[in-house]
């Protein structure tokens, strides 16, 4: 097969992220599953045409050029704060499939790599194919998409993504349906919405009588927060992952809105099985059956970005495989562009909920995701910190099956937390894995400041429930998913260090000044009544707290919420860290109701919030100063003799202004102040002390 012309103007994509024309063949299965098991090249099932020399389209065009772009963060591709990846999976279990039969495989062409335009080529060209023939957009060709579908899994359509005017009409048709809607519902329900009233309501009810035959029937009816959630779904993937990252922030959001968003659906259409194979084998630049003897056909997963399926390499490794879908790029480009206009223009009339703001961090960190390569560096960076951690586990990654548009991992085998089979375990086993948690979530957050930002029990395993011979379990903890992270840097870090201490050693005052340090005010902000509030909701936590009615994490999630009505805002990460905290809480709650989450945290800390002053940590913080303080030292003796030569030449002129006693007083006050600054700040002796001396001097020389 001979490959089309490239764009010389396209950017090229490595060898191991695109090898087009490589074609997994279909298995000869031995068992009754329609697995793909890989002998030889012969396909029976949905082989790609003879590609011809495509023409280029704009959607080609934007892969070619911004298809391997990454944002680039402070760090480059170290893993920094990524927010708003797809959900897990859940619990991966082997499928009992029988393995290959051996047999002799013939060569599978190679030809030479091309970008992510040739890769779009080929699936609108299959889909075309398909639609000419009257299977329709879903395509029931191949055994392996069947199971797919048998299982519940809805099936794409692999054609051209929609155009950029065609997308910025039907996101508007339904942004101006949800308006139209939500006058509908305020003028119907009127307990839900008991502060509109007066006029204001009057207008409404008038706009909502003329309105409500242009809101869909289907729609119409419903509260303004399902109406939300509909029309979110409606949209397809990029809002409804928009809308999971809504439903976090409590801070901006009510909370029947927040509720209802949580109901987003996190089950989407999967790719056909041929389409995944083949952007397995072009993603990675080789033959699929050189690299995985088995891959199930039946998805664990599929959210907006990628798609999960379980395999298991040529080495014998049960892994977990994750593919790209394809056109995401683009899509999520173009629809960053509209929710970019439409931000600015919510903007104007809900200036309060911060919309531009919330908008802009989606659309950045959610094109970060489509790379791969960053939930690898996360996923081993993760390992990284938690080395001497044995009993914290994070899957291994098989670089040389991954890539940008491909990642392989280690697949965990153990059981969820919140299962019948952990709260059956032994009270000393649940009670090991409930101070693991709590290590690991305060490491995370206080000690590395790197966490994962989308926990949840189906992210979490319990591993190792099996007794050894003695009799005894010996239980550990796994996490997957880190596609989403948090980073916070070393001042933030240590100020939620200790607003978290404050937390749950009692002191409620402490603990609303740090919260509130954290934030940023807005327009017409109120920072002292948010720490009164604040200061107040932490004493009747404490108060509660002795009948066992609340826990830490709901107190943080309050208090958050607090934000908005000061006119108060948060970084993201800190909505991500109460995530964090409240997962971790109710996963505690399932395996030993009832337990002290301050009692159980304080152990862990109190032993962080000690090495905070231990000597030799505080001599390794110093000398990230070192550099400067080098500097200073070195250039204080020429400083500090032009200020001299200075201060004599001025003494000596005399200045027949009328202003210059005024002046004398300015540089006296200023001597003073940057003497005070520089003492208070830990400066050197002998930058202050001149400066104390200027002081005095000038004043000296007024009177």
């Amino acid at each position: 097969m001979s490959a089309p012309d490239r764009d010389p103007d396209a950017e090229p994509v490595p060898v191991s992220e695109a090898a087009p024309g490589l074609h997994p063949p279909n298995a000869a299965a031995d068992g009754p599953t329609p697995a793909a098991t890989f002998e030889g090249d012969g396909a029976d099932g949905d082989a790609l045409p003879h590609r011809d020399t495509p023409s280029i389209t704009e959607a080609e065009q934007e892969v070619a050029d911004e298809g391997d772009a990454r944002p680039a963060g402070p760090t480059g591709d170290s893993p920094e704060a990524t927010l708003h990846a797809e959900a897990a999976p859940g619990p991966v279990r082997a499928n009992p499939t029988r393995p290959p039969a051996p047999g002799p495989s013939r060569a599978v062409s190679f030809p030479r790599p091309e970008s992510e335009q040739a890769v779009a080529a080929d699936l609108r060209r299959l889909a075309r194919l398909r639609r000419r023939s009257g299977t329709g957009d879903v395509p029931a060709l191949d055994e392996g998409t069947e199971v797919a579908r048998r299982a519940g899994f809805e099936v794409m359509d692999v054609g051209e993504p929609p155009s950029l005017a065609r997308r910025y009409f039907t996101t508007l048709r339904n942004a101006t349906g949800l308006v139209y809607g939500s006058a509908v519902a305020v003028a119907r329900d009127r307990d839900q919405f008991p502060m509109v009233k007066g006029f204001a309501l009057f207008l409404i009810k008038l706009a909502a009588f003329f309105v409500r035959p242009l809101v869909r029937r289907d729609l119409r009816d419903l509260p303004i927060e399902q109406q939300l959630r509909r029309r979110l779904e409606i949209l397809g993937p990029t809002y409804i992952k928009l809308g999971q990252v809504l439903a976090l922030r409590e801070d901006l959001l009510p909370p029947f809105i927040t509720e209802e968003l949580k109901n987003l659906l996190d089950r989407l259409p999967v790719m056909p099985f041929p389409e995944y194979l083949d952007r397995i084998a072009k993603g990675l630049g080789r033959p699929v059956d050189e690299m995985f003897s088995f891959i199930d056909p039946k998805p664990l997963g599929s959210a907006s970005i990628g798609q999960i399926h379980a395999a298991t390499t040529v080495e014998g490794d049960d892994v977990i495989l994750k593919v790209v879908k394809p056109h995401i790029y683009v899509i999520l480009k173009r629809d960053a562009r509209l929710l970019g206009f439409f931000g600015s223009f919510l903007q104007i009339f809900f200036s309060r909920y911060q919309p531009k703001k919330v908008l802009d961090e989606f659309a950045e960190y959610t094109l970060r995701e489509v790379d791969l390569r960053r939930e690898a560096d996360n996923l081993e960076q993760m390992a990284l910190n938690f080395a001497d951690q044995p009993d914290i586990l994070f899957p291994q990654v098989y670089r040389q099956y991954s890539s940008r548009l491909v990642l392989t991992m280690g697949r965990f085998r153990g059981i969820r937390p919140d299962t019948p089979a952990s709260t059956a375990l032994p009270l000393d086993a649940r009670e090991r894995l409930v101070d693991l948690g709590a290590l690991a979530i305060i490491r995370m957050l206080y000690q590395d400041g790197f966490f994962h930002a989308d926990l949840h029990p189906g992210n979490m395993f319990v591993l190792d429930t099996e007794p050894d011979k003695n009799g005894e379990i010996h239980p550990k903890v796994g996490f997957i998913d880190l596609g989403m992270v948090g980073y916070f840097d070393g001042d933030l870090r240590r100020t939620l260090l200790y607003y978290f201490f404050s937390l749950v050693t009692g002191d409620a005052e402490n603990a609303a000044r740090y919260l509130a340090s954290v934030s940023e005010a807005g327009k017409k902000a109120d920072p002292r009544g948010f720490q009164r509030a604040v200061a107040e909701l932490c004493r009747r936590f404490y108060r509660a707290q002795r009948h066992g009615d609340v826990n830490v994490g709901q107190l943080i999630m309050e208090s958050v919420g607090l934000a908005g009505q000061y006119r108060m805002y948060f970084p993201v990460e800190m909505v991500l860290m109460t995530k964090a905290l409240v997962t971790f809480e109710g996963v505690g709650q399932t395996l030993l109701p009832g337990f002290d989450v301050a009692e159980v945290s304080r152990k862990h800390v109190n032993k962080l919030f000690m090495s905070q002053f231990n000597p030799i940590a505080l001599l390794k913080e110093s000398f990230r100063g070192a550099p400067e303080l080098v500097d200073l030292i070195v250039k204080s003796p020429t400083l500090m003799a032009e200020g001299i030569r200075f201060i004599e030449s001025r003494i000596r002129s005399t200045d027949p202004s009328p202003l210059s006693g005024l002046r004398t007083g300015l540089l006296s006050g200023a001597s003073l102040v940057a003497g005070t600054i520089a003492a208070t700040t830990g400066g050197p002796w002998f930058l202050w002390g001149p400066l104390f001396a200027l002081a005095a001097g000038f004043a000296l020389k007024r009177s």
